[in-house]
């Protein structure tokens, strides 16, 4: 059988470029590898969330970016977290072996306190919750960034605690270390992130795409001067793109009277050409909401089916069952 590689992905808004090359490529790749399980984090994103329709629709178009950009369902086992309540049965099981200076050295948890920000029992929880995403399936792996090791190493940590305490139950997962992981900057050179509003959106229509596109920050050089695109904004994109063409596009920046207008045009048409399969996809699934709800239900009853053992186990181990 294949090993079982897990990611929670956190609905937070219009999918944008910065998503697709920063994970989403790379989630739907492994599952040519391993038996991918791919759950949308609605319970986690109530701690910043406050409106029901706005969950409801950014868990539907993570969702539906997803399997617009080729994820079979198939092969992968997508679904909303809140569809497998049992995970806070776990949670729960879990959150008895948990000491508390565990979740209190939490990087979330610690930055809103440093930054004077209002915290809540749920942030201060989540560390465990999300131990609980990662053990109920008898995770093999677990994708993380240099920046979420934490994440994991927390799970294992509690994993380790309810294992010693009530037996070998739980499956302590691996790290599956991206390190190429890309980061795509956004229309000012920050991240690419919707927190800055610098964001290139995945699946506008082309006029969305070109307002962003054409105020990408560029410096002063004048039209009939050649334009040292290496390192910058304009060249960083479109070497994201369509990394096949960048020595072309070096090469139509060095030329006298190509403006940076023209440049900006020249990787819009590039994201366009590479999206556009991807994008009437998406409008297909938009209008035919049934199909993606029918993955959805259909990943989480593959989902309960992966976690039942594992919970039963637990509740044996605990005394709650025999």
């Amino acid at each position: 059988m294949k090993k079982i590689i897990l990611t929670g992905i956190k609905p937070s808004g219009t999918l944008h470029l910065g998503n697709y090359f920063g994970a989403m490529q790379s989630a739907i790749e492994m599952q040519d590898q391993y038996q991918a399980v791919y759950f949308i984090a609605d319970y986690h994103a109530l701690t910043t969330v406050t409106k029901a329709d706005e969950l409801r629709r950014d868990a539907f178009d993570i969702a539906a970016g997803f399997l617009a950009c080729g994820l079979d369902p198939k092969r992968t086992i997508l679904f909303r977290q809140s569809d497998v309540p049992q995970v806070h049965e776990l949670a729960w099981l879990l959150s008895v072996v948990t000491p508390t200076g565990l979740l209190e050295r939490a990087h979330a948890y610690k930055d809103k306190i440093a930054r004077g920000e209002e915290t809540n029992s749920g942030l201060f929880f989540y560390p465990v919750l999300m131990a609980a995403d990662i053990l109920l399936y008898n995770s093999d792996l677990v994708p993380v960034g240099k920046d979420q090791k934490q994440h994991l190493e927390i799970a294992r940590d509690i994993a380790q605690k309810f294992n010693d305490r009530f037996g070998p139950v739980l499956k302590l997962p691996e790290p599956f270390i991206r390190e190429a992981t890309a980061i795509v900057p956004g229309i000012d050179g920050r991240k690419m992130s919707k927190s800055y509003g610098n964001i290139i959106p995945l699946f506008g229509e082309e006029k969305e795409m070109k307002k962003p596109v054409m105020s990408i920050k560029t410096d002063s050089t004048p039209i009939e001067e050649p334009k040292q695109i290496e390192g910058s904004v304009l060249g960083q994109l479109m070497q994201t793109v369509n990394p096949s063409e960048y020595k072309n596009f070096v090469a139509l920046a060095a030329t006298p009277g190509t403006g940076y207008g023209d440049l900006k045009k020249k990787l819009l048409a590039e994201i366009v050409e590479r999206f556009q399969p991807y994008q009437e996809k998406y409008r297909h699934y938009q209008a035919h909401t049934e199909e993606v709800e029918a993955v959805l239900h259909d990943g989480a009853a593959r989902a309960r089916e992966l976690a039942a053992p594992v919970l039963a186990a637990a509740r044996k181990a605990t005394g709650l069952s025999k």
